[in-house]
């Protein structure tokens, strides 16, 4: 059995960079490495990594969204932290549930794990920087949370095999500025210091950063894990909609959770009729305003809510959200006609009309002008 924590040392004075940290959760519990569903081979290099005795300092989790990156880099910091991680009687490394470290994680307190989100920008030092929406990571944020604290030792050290662990969650939120600031922590962070950047979209991370990280690819689950995974969910649906969240997440147990939590399938009964006819090659005048609308109501709901908690929402970045999600359910259901050959040349129309959809949304076109562009563009007949 593993060794358990029973002493603390005092922790060093600390500076007001560390003081300043939210009294807010910024991550849920960890589970057990071995408890994240679907993604073997990333957790085994993970695990390899730890047992070689050649830690790097730097690394990209990438992947779908929602297939458990961050899940896997809270649970692997946990491990890191703890000085009781160790291998079992089976050789497998595991740490004590009951350590000190392990409780200190659960209440997000352990002063030594930093998880870095847009979520943070309220609590920055920058009054300018507090006021703004919660749309990036801005670079403050990352000087606050990141550079300076990476530049101090280590408040608990008794021999874990990390001292500090650093998580940027969706690191693609960070711009070319903000990336071009952390270059040096990444290159040559303090003794014992991990990063981990989690992004669903790497290709938006400077080459710099992606050549001073190592990379662990995380994949949709497949049939099995998905079905696992759900079964431990509780989810309340009947088998019509359960059918449909399933093929709508592709193998994403966050993306699962979203439509469910955002109603989705409803999204997808009331534009399914229209959708239908656009893709026959009519012009359903009214299916633009109808998905604009839906597109309005979640976000202004989702900006009520974070009204409710405290945090500064901003409305363009949760209609951008909710335009993905509209996007994403039209381009599942064309990716369905693809394997019927009357179908396919459609169903391509359709996904290229998504893609150029997204492209304009990167461009911030007004939502509701590429809900107009995208209808025009299934139903149109060359």
């Amino acid at each position: 059995m593993a060794k358990k924590t029973t002493t603390r040392k005092k922790a060093p004075k600390r500076t007001t960079v560390q003081d300043k940290r939210p009294d807010v959760m910024m991550y849920d519990p960890p589970i057990g490495l071995d408890r994240v569903q679907g993604q073997s081979r990333a957790i085994s290099v993970l695990l390899q990594s730890m047992q070689s005795g050649r830690l790097h300092h730097a690394w990209i989790f990438h992947g779908p969204e929602g297939v458990g990156k961050f899940t896997a880099a809270v649970s692997w910091a946990a491990m890191l932290l703890d000085p009781s991680t160790a291998p079992d009687l089976h050789g497998n490394l595991r740490h004590d549930p009951d350590s000190n470290i392990q409780q200190l994680i659960r209440a997000g307190t352990h002063p030594d794990l930093f998880v870095i989100r847009k979520e943070l920008t309220p609590f920055s030092e920058n009054a300018k920087i507090r006021g703004n929406k919660q749309r990036n990571i801005p670079k403050d944020i990352l000087v606050e949370y990141l550079v300076k604290p990476a530049s101090l030792a280590p408040s608990i050290n008794e021999g874990s095999i990390a001292g500090k662990v650093f998580i940027i969650d969706e690191a693609e939120l960070v711009d070319s500025v903000g990336q071009n600031s952390i270059l040096k922590t990444l290159e040559e962070p303090g003794p014992g210091t991990l990063i981990i950047l989690v992004t669903s979209s790497e290709d938006r991370l400077l080459p710099t950063i992606r050549s001073r990280c190592q990379r662990v690819s995380f994949t949709p689950l497949d049939d099995d894990a998905m079905r696992r995974w759900i079964g431990t969910q509780g989810f309340d649906l009947d088998p019509e909609s359960h059918h449909w969240y399933t093929r709508y997440a592709g193998g994403s147990p966050g993306r699962f959770a979203a439509a469910v939590e955002s109603d989705l399938y409803s999204w997808h009964r009331q534009i399914d009729p229209m959708l239908s006819r656009a893709m026959r090659g009519e012009h359903p005048a009214e299916l633009g305003a109808v998905m604009s609308g839906l597109i309005d109501s979640w976000a202004a709901d989702w900006v009520k809510v974070g009204d409710k908690l405290g945090e500064n929402r901003s409305k363009e970045a949760a209609n951008q959200k909710a335009a993905s999600m509209m996007l994403s359910l039209i381009a599942q259901q064309a990716h369905a006609g693809l394997t019927d050959p009357h179908r396919s040349g459609v169903s391509l129309q359709t996904i290229d009309s998504v893609t150029r959809a997204n492209e304009e949304l990167r461009t911030n076109v007004s939502f509701k002008m590429v809900m107009e562009h995208l209808v025009a563009g299934i139903s149109e007949r060359v």
